[in-house]
């Protein structure tokens, strides 16, 4: 079985963002850029599948600028076998909506034919969290979202999946799309040698105009600003001043 890993470059989660100062957006200069914390650890349980023998092939796929060349070789060192790069925009600043990210890699599911595609649950920039049940729908393919857990059963893959109730086990039939939650599990650092190792494997270059697909945004980002800075507490002497402040404040 083949497995298929959609990745993104984002900033890295360590990474303090910061607005323009005209609000068109954030400001990517000079900027730490990393892997999308959710597809790092998709990879990493691509990867497992393979360890444990229930993959032969282990495929990352990027969508975007030129630059996603580094976060896939990260995926190679991590311990993918392959690469494709889909060169999407030239700008840095453009983000690649989820209808024609989905659409360009139905594109490569049906050049590549894998028999199941894990992907991160969502991008940390946009917080969509769209691509994979959009993917699902394009292809008609089964899908389990947010997964806690995942095992291969023949032809079908046991879910363990995060709601809000608590978590939820089901069961799908393969071909299938599987998102990945943060408890999935904890990915691996890539050693050196397999870094080094990560610049022979093969790495495809197509573009988005080889499958066709129109990347034009749909949606018009009209302002970017910071999150308002929380106020101050207030420090009471005693629980019935409290309950008195939050019933003046209608809280209770």
């Amino acid at each position: 079985m083949k497995v298929l890993v959609p990745v993104k470059r984002v900033i890295d989660y360590n990474v303090k963002v910061r607005v323009k100062a005209d609000g068109s957006g954030v400001d990517l200069a000079n900027v730490k850029m990393s892997m999308n914390p959710f597809d790092e650890i998709a990879v990493e349980e691509a990867i497992r599948l393979k360890e444990a023998g229930k993959a032969e092939e282990v495929v990352a796929v990027s969508i975007g600028v030129k630059q996603a060349q580094e976060t896939l070789r990260t995926a190679l060192a991590m311990g993918a076998d392959r690469a494709i790069l889909i060169v999407a925009a030239d700008d840095v600043h453009q983000d690649i909506e989820p209808l024609a990210v989905a659409k360009i890699l139905k594109g490569v599911i049906d050049e590549e034919q894998p028999g199941l595609v894990i992907a991160g649950k969502q991008a940390i920039d946009n917080d969509m969290n769209a691509t994979g049940q959009m993917l699902a729908a394009l292809l008609g393919w089964s899908q389990a979202t947010f997964a806690n857990e995942l095992d291969i059963d023949g032809d079908h893959a046991i879910v363990k999946r995060e709601v809000d109730g608590g978590l939820q086990t089901i069961k799908v039939k393969m071909p299938a799309i599987v998102t990945a939650d943060l408890r999935l599990n904890e990915p691996r650092y890539a050693s050196l040698p397999n870094i080094m190792k990560a610049k022979k494997k093969p790495l495809d270059e197509k573009t988005a105009d080889d499958y066709g697909v129109d990347v034009s945004p749909r949606l018009e980002v009209v302002k970017t600003s910071e999150p308002e800075a929380r106020k101050a507490g207030e420090m009471v002497p005693d629980v019935d001043t409290l309950v008195a402040k939050l019933k003046e404040k209608g809280i209770v």
